[in-house]
């Protein structure tokens, strides 16, 4: 199989490299990688004790002060809506990211 790869307009061609997976070990829940995406792609979720997610926002403001949660992570809602920018994995200050290019 072959790689997808894009000749951009200029005549040189790039290969998107599509949000495969994120180390919630490594997250730190900041949110900037979901504010620099403006696909849909990512959501924030709070964990448990227990390894339960719960849904939270990721406006810093809209904290509940009776956190039922450990840690915020970011997760891959919507992989489907990503275009392979890799804007999230630029903006990552702990490097969180894992990539991957789409075959055809």
């Amino acid at each position: 199989m072959a790689t997808f790869t894009v000749t951009l307009p200029g005549g040189k061609l790039w290969t998107p490299q599509y949000a495969e997976a994120i180390n919630e070990d490594k997250c730190i829940g900041c949110g900037r990688c979901f504010k620099v995406c403006g696909r849909d792609v990512l959501q924030l979720v709070g964990l448990t004790e227990d390894g339960e997610r719960i849904a939270v926002s990721a406006d810093p403001e809209d904290d509940d002060e009776d956190e039922e949660y450990e840690k915020k992570v970011m997760t891959i809602a919507n992989p489907e809506n990503c275009v392979g920018c890799e804007a999230c994995m630029k903006i990552c200050p702990k490097k969180c990211y894992t990539h991957t290019t789409a075959e055809v």
